[in-house]
């Protein structure tokens, strides 16, 4: 009894501090059939929208964001979030609230 419930634990702790699978997609490449065309992660590095305004104006580039907990097919991605939260809660542990869990 002792076994299981330690592996539950584990699972949960391993779930709430792991990031969720994400993938750097082009937001203006939707496809209704395929998703989201996946871009070079180097068009997700900048967080700070004068970075991503900055490189949309170069000719050429994608107007790149994270997608999380998608299913990923022949270079596109799709039925995924843009919210990490989200992402996270999908887990079904809830990890993105906040205070703390208590024992």
């Amino acid at each position: 009894m002792a076994l299981g419930s330690m592996g539950v634990l584990a699972a949960a702790l391993t779930s709430c501090g792991s990031d969720p699978d994400k993938r750097c997609v082009d937001r203006d490449s939707y496809d209704v059939y395929k998703g989201y065309k996946v871009v070079d992660a180097g068009e997700c590095s900048g967080s700070a929208k004068s970075s991503k305004a900055s490189a949309k104006k170069r000719k050429g580039s994608a107007d790149g964001d994270w997608y999380y907990d998608a299913d990923v097919s022949a270079g596109y991605a799709d039925n995924g979030t843009f919210s990490r939260n989200e992402a996270v809660d999908r887990d079904g542990f809830g990890c993105s609230g906040s205070g703390s869990g208590g024992g």
